[in-house]
């Protein structure tokens, strides 16, 4: 299921970004504000269990996390994407997937991959700024799910309607949250209007 997050405060800061000539810190720092604006909504209905909880006044039922929460962002665009989640979520582990896309064949080649050994008991948030063909987004998922993994959540910045399409056939069980859904992809597998390479954006190469 696709949900695109459509929050004024999130739609300032991605046309913030997009913009040709906004620099790598500013958009960096745009990045990890929409990403926090977003989690709020990525948990909306992650488990909750009763605890104990004693006030300076007595003692009442609270919730807590059910399951630890792994983020995984797909390097190294995905690392750009973290920091605005471990801002709301400090608790939560990281792990990495390292992807590099073909520029011919636009296929995903893994050169990295470390998942932690208990991930499969969490609730995985994989985090990737651009969904463009998809097929990074998929390899990830099925990654995760080689590992055991059955609650996965996928955000991203901007999307391409191929690469949605891509990704829920391919992850049915998946839900993509997205702060914007973009026109199409050009002849290069680069979202239209999208905002350039992300990974170069955010490290400034």
């Amino acid at each position: 299921m696709f949900h695109e997050l459509s929050h004024p405060l999130i739609q300032h800061e991605l046309s913030q970004l997009r913009q040709k000539n906004c620099p790598p810190h500013v958009f960096r720092a745009c990045v990890r504000r929409i990403a926090a604006l977003m989690t709020p909504y990525l948990c909306a209905d992650l488990a909750t269990t009763p605890m104990a909880v004693t006030t300076p006044l007595e003692t009442i039922e609270g919730r807590c996390l059910a399951r630890p929460i792994v983020l995984v962002p797909i390097l190294r665009a995905g690392l750009g994407f973290l920091d605005g989640f471990l801002d709301m979520i400090p608790q939560a582990s990281v792990a990495h997937i390292g992807l590099k896309r073909d520029e011919t064949t636009l296929l995903p080649k893994t050169y990295y991959s470390n998942l932690p050994p208990g991930i499969a008991e969490s609730d995985v948030i994989l985090l990737d700024p651009m969904l463009a063909t998809g097929g990074s987004a998929v390899e990830a998922v099925r990654q995760l799910h080689a590992a055991g993994v059955h609650s996965i959540r996928f955000a991203c910045l901007v999307a391409a309607p191929e690469g949605v399409a891509v990704f829920t056939k391919a992850c049915p069980d998946v839900p993509i949250f997205s702060a914007a859904l973009d026109r199409c992809l050009n002849d290069h597998g680069y979202i239209l209007p999208g905002l350039g390479d992300a990974g170069d954006r955010l490290f400034g190469t």
